[in-house]
């Protein structure tokens, strides 16, 4: 009886999670907090300018973070507990900005936010770049069901899109852009979004 119960309970929580499309969500999920993505956005390029890195919270209390950091030669990674002393000391190592990042660190954790990073890329009008981050699908995690993650991509500049808002590589060529093997969706000129498997 439980696992006819059970079963039952899988096939009902599909059914319900499938009447909003990813789409939606993802849309609806950037318009509730676009006032705080835009900031973390903005509050990372400025600090990425003085110390090229990622930031990633590894796991689900938001309370430990990893640090890519790139050099000229190599790339560090660190992992870290948010309040914890050698955070700051690692930051005052590489030249980074401490309180910048603490604010990042804040700003990504009041709204879920599990990765963010840089791409530099080449475009029809030379080498341009965005700033990648990664949301965890915030629906009641399934039984045997992987997660998901909104991936948000903020471009410096407008982009192009086809009729059904799908990112495209340039306004000659319109051929649909992938990026990391994913296809992304208009949110709005400079932001797109795609739904993955992999948060980054």
């Amino acid at each position: 009886m439980q696992v006819k119960a059970f079963i039952l309970f899988v096939a009902v929580s599909s059914v319900l999670l499938s009447c909003s499309t990813p789409r939606s969500v993802s849309t609806k999920y950037y318009q509730k907090h676009e006032t705080e993505l835009d900031k973390i956005e903005t509050v990372y390029k400025q600090l990425y300018k003085l110390k090229p890195f990622s930031l990633q919270f590894t796991n689900k209390n938001f309370d430990e973070v990893a640090l890519e950091i790139m050099t000229d030669s190599i790339k560090y990674v660190y992992t870290f507990l948010i309040n914890e002393p050698r955070l700051n000391d690692t930051l005052r190592k590489y030249g980074m900005n401490l309180k910048g990042t603490a604010d990042l660190i804040s700003r990504m954790k009041a709204v879920k936010c599990t990765w963010i990073n840089n791409l530099d890329y080449n475009s029809e009008t030379g080498m341009q770049s965005l700033v990648f981050m990664s949301i965890r699908q915030l629906s009641a995690n399934l039984p045997f069901v992987p997660p998901k993650y909104y991936i948000l991509a903020y471009f410096n500049k407008p982009q192009y899109y086809d009729s059904e808002g799908r990112l495209l590589t340039g306004r000659r060529l319109r051929k649909t852009s992938k990026i990391n093997g994913d296809v992304f969706w208009r949110i709005n000129d400079k932001v797109s979004y795609t739904v993955s498997s992999s948060f980054r």
